[in-house]
């Protein structure tokens, strides 16, 4: 089942790294945010304005972090800016991109386990892939069902867990998941264009991106 797991697999390292990339900005910052992880506060780290900054690279590029965090950063950022607060639901739109793209296959074994994946799966493609979906003659209305059916296919793998006592605990994410379904894509959406499509870091694209951000 593709559940939360950006926090789990996070490394020292991994962390280390980001804070190289913030000091490439600001040492002062770098320094506050080194002492931040030391105290344990991570998540003060990833929802730091600088760590955005840090995070979307200079001129345009990716910076050189681990997939989690360049995933996960803009992610958050993206869903705080809508209103949505809850970091296991950041945890989980930034894991399907990471985990979408760094496996080769994805194994189901139960009827909730399948259900949240296919939830995933149309998450991660109306998210990162809108023109791919939207491009059939149902145009925009096909991204909609697409988040709709993820939004469903959620609220179903909550009602089954939520019917098993020995994996009821995991049942109120995936209902939260799927109230919050409009704002994971929404967030999948706003991060993919800095990551994939044709031409992506060109300078004609970095501008657009940067003019889009001013708007």
């Amino acid at each position: 089942m593709i559940a939360p797991l950006i926090h789990r697999v996070l490394t020292r390292e991994d962390l280390a790294r980001l804070v190289a990339e913030i000091g490439r900005l600001d040492r002062a910052e770098a320094r506050a945010a080194a002492q931040a992880v030391e105290a344990g506060a991570v998540d003060a780290v990833l929802d730091s304005p600088v760590a955005l900054e840090a995070v979307r690279g200079q001129g345009g590029a990716p910076a050189a972090v681990p997939l989690p965090i360049l995933w996960y950063v803009p992610v958050r950022a993206a869903l705080r800016a809508r209103g949505v607060s809850d970091v296991e639901l950041a945890d989980y739109a930034a894991t399907l991109p990471v985990v979408f793209t760094t496996w080769r296959a994805v194994r189901t074994v139960a009827q909730a386990e399948g259900a949240a994946d296919v939830a995933a799966l149309a998450l991660w493609w109306a998210g990162c892939f809108p023109e791919w979906v939207a491009r059939r003659a149902a145009g925009r209305g096909m991204l909609r069902a697409y988040v709709t059916f993820a939004a469903q296919a959620l609220a179903l793998a909550a009602r089954i867990l939520g019917g098993s006592g020995a994996v009821a605990p995991v049942a109120p994410f995936w209902a939260r998941a799927a109230g919050a379904a409009e704002a994971l894509h929404a967030a999948l959406a706003e991060a993919r264009r800095n990551y994939l499509g044709r031409d992506v870091h060109s300078a004609d694209q970095r501008l657009e991106r940067f003019l889009g951000g001013m708007n």
